[in-house]
């Protein structure tokens, strides 16, 4: 009998949140993060038994366990001012596809983090934590926990998990691995999470809730796409691509059924790109959070409240 089934059956679920990346579209789920404290009366630390996320959303699960940030100061985090400052741009031309370097310097977005986490190490969090980061030199994910690695710096990983290819350099660790955005094996981490929580809990009773940024629903047309290369792959959203794959949610909702809650949608009028902080869209992005709340509200009030 496998060590899953062998598991023993505690009396209440443990409950998990995932946050996935998508860069300044992270905002759509702070904001309904915002609305669920706002229900309940509880701190998102207080709600749940474990976090884990990936790059924009490893950041925020790194924040939550280490300085227990609510949802308001987490929105505050990803102010328009921080992401002026954090997506200073290289004297590279600023259209990516024509980049022979990063898009933004790494020192900009370490300082924020250094501004916020100080000198801090992962096992200085007041709850477990994962973040899924990818190791370029073993070419492997590397699924980073303050139980595992709790020598790490904290702004160090969340460096790491939000290293995102094209955008920012990858990040050497002080174990001399190099590490870049996890998002490129698995943007919604929700799998992950619910298996690495089975284990640090030794208990099948988990519940996960999966908060995205939104999908480019824009059609590809197939025919055009014959002749693309490199260039016309980026011109029409390939990293999109790559980041929305499905299989780990249709998995965990196969395993667990109505122990997963996702909430995500199409990003509507939201600017598919992760970097575009204009006052326009971050409000358009505020309000596809707004909207997931309207429609998935209720259910994940229930979610989090059953036992």
């Amino acid at each position: 009998m496998s060590k899953f089934l062998n598991f023993p059956w505690s009396k209440n679920y443990k409950k998990v949140l995932s946050l996935d990346g998508g860069g300044v579209r992270v905002i759509a789920s702070i904001i309904f993060l915002k609305k669920i404290e706002e229900a309940t009366g509880k701190s998102i630390f207080d709600l749940f038994d474990y976090f884990i996320g990936v790059s924009a959303g490893g950041a925020n699960a790194l924040l939550i366990t280490l300085n227990q940030l609510d949802a308001k100061d987490l929105e505050e985090f990803w102010s328009q001012k921080n992401l002026k400052e954090i997506m200073h741009r290289s004297f590279w031309d600023k259209r990516i596809f024509f980049q022979s370097k990063p898009k933004y310097k790494e020192e900009f977005k370490a300082d924020l983090f250094k501004s916020y986490f100080k000198g801090s190490y992962l096992k200085d969090a007041k709850k477990p934590v994962a973040v899924l980061a990818y190791d370029l030199e073993k070419r492997k994910p590397r699924v980073v926990t303050n139980y595992t690695d709790g020598e790490m710096m904290s702004r160090s990983v969340a460096c790491a998990t939000s290293a995102a290819p094209l955008y920012y350099p990858t990040v050497k660790m002080e174990d001399d691995s190099w590490l870049i955005d996890g998002g490129v094996v698995a943007n919604n981490p929700c799998l992950i999470g619910y298996n690495e929580a089975r284990k640090y809990f030794s208990t099948n009773k988990i519940k996960v809730l999966s908060l995205g940024t939104g999908i480019n629903r824009q059609k590809i047309d197939g025919k055009s796409s014959i002749d693309w290369g490199g260039l016309g792959w980026l011109r029409n959203d390939i990293i999109g691509v790559l980041l929305e794959s499905h299989l780990d949610h249709d998995i965990l909702y196969d395993l667990i059924g109505d122990n997963y809650l996702r909430i995500n949608s199409s990003i509507g009028e939201v600017n598919y790109v992760m970097d575009d902080y204009s006052s326009e869209n971050l409000e358009k992005i505020r309000t596809l959070g707004t909207q997931w709340w309207e429609e998935f509200g209720n259910k994940s009030i229930k979610f989090i409240n059953s036992k």
